[in-house]
């Protein structure tokens, strides 16, 4: 038998626990209930019934039979940009398009891939294919993504995120000018009811969801803002400024404004302009602080320019 053991995060309360189990370890819900039911799964060392809502702090342990186990870390030489490195985390500038861990469809190419094949030990508590993982960033979406390499730093980790101590912002182009220069978006996010790949303001039950904007330049067509997430719901951004009328512009699920008609010239997004370019946080294992940085990548700023957003000067951001 395998031992795995896990926290519950904020944008995984109120799961079922089966379903909680399956999406960490790659397993079917049957197995995982019957797991459950064998009992040898608990919930901060306690019995539960695979309909159990988890919570917030949750600790999830259970023991996998060695045959039924399906690990698939393949290591992958493919360069990374790497922002800090140290033995405890490793920070990412992740570049767009690139998955965060292994999931159906997406095997290979992978963020943990690729630092498998560098040689970086991440901590197990996350999860078998889920290495160090204590926060995401979407597939389309580039910046700064921190890892643990141990089980210490893991757990401190997903303390600052669940005490909203780690502060995280993204340079993001939306579509239109917004009527303030800077504001709050506040409101409950959770699964839409006609359409479970997407999420949803408009929905009766969810989960509080805070962002903080400040516009940093406009044009006609366009702002170019920095955002602030003080909660982290699924695609949290984009939900909240598709939302207030202002998609982020190259968004296919939420605005779909991947196109400006600009006269007689038309500007194509490929991907959501949307990058992590900020965070602050607590070294998990020293407690001394961090300031991490990104630079925008190449087609958020061949987006800005061809917008006229690009003003000549580089971007500094107020703390």
């Amino acid at each position: 038998m395998k031992k795995e053991a896990y926290l519950v995060g904020h944008e995984e309360e109120r799961q079922r626990l089966d379903i909680f189990i399956s999406k960490k370890i790659g397993l079917s819900r049957s197995f995982i209930q019957r797991l459950i039911k064998e009992g040898e799964v608990t919930v901060n060392s306690m019995t539960v019934k695979a309909g159990y809502r988890v919570k917030v702090g949750d600790r999830v342990s259970l023991s996998i039979p060695e045959e039924e186990k399906e690990e698939v870390l393949i290591p992958e030489h493919i360069p990374l940009d790497v922002v800090y490195d140290d033995p405890h985390i490793i920070v990412i500038n992740k570049p767009a398009g690139m998955v965060v861990y292994p999931s159906a469809g997406h095997i290979r190419g992978t963020l943990v891939n690729a630092l498998m094949g560098m040689g970086v030990r991440l901590a197990r508590t996350g999860a078998p294919l889920r290495p160090g993982i204590v926060h995401r960033l979407d597939k389309d979406t580039s910046g700064l993504i921190v890892l643990a390499k141990d089980d210490t730093a893991y757990l401190n980790l997903i303390r600052q995120f669940q005490a909203r101590e780690i502060k995280k912002y993204y340079t993001v182009i939306v579509y239109g000018v917004l009527s303030r220069r800077d504001g709050e978006i506040r409101g409950i996010i959770g699964r839409s009811p006609s359409d479970r790949k997407r999420m949803s303001t408009r929905v009766r039950r969810g989960k509080e969801a805070i962002t903080r904007y400040e516009v940093i330049r406009d044009c006609r067509f366009a702002s170019l803002l920095k955002v602030r997430l003080v909660t982290g719901r699924t695609h949290q951004i984009r939900v909240h400024l598709a939302s207030i009328g202002h998609p982020v512009l190259g968004d296919r699920t939420y605005g779909r404004k991947t196109i400006l008609r600009l006269g007689q010239r038309e500007i194509r997004f490929e991907r959501q302009m949307l990058h992590a370019s900020e965070m602050w946080l607590g070294h998990p294992v020293t407690g001394s602080p961090l300031h991490l940085l990104a630079p925008l990548p190449v087609d958020m700023k061949r987006a800005m320019k061809d917008i006229g957003l690009d003003d000549g000067n580089d971007l500094t951001f107020p703390l």
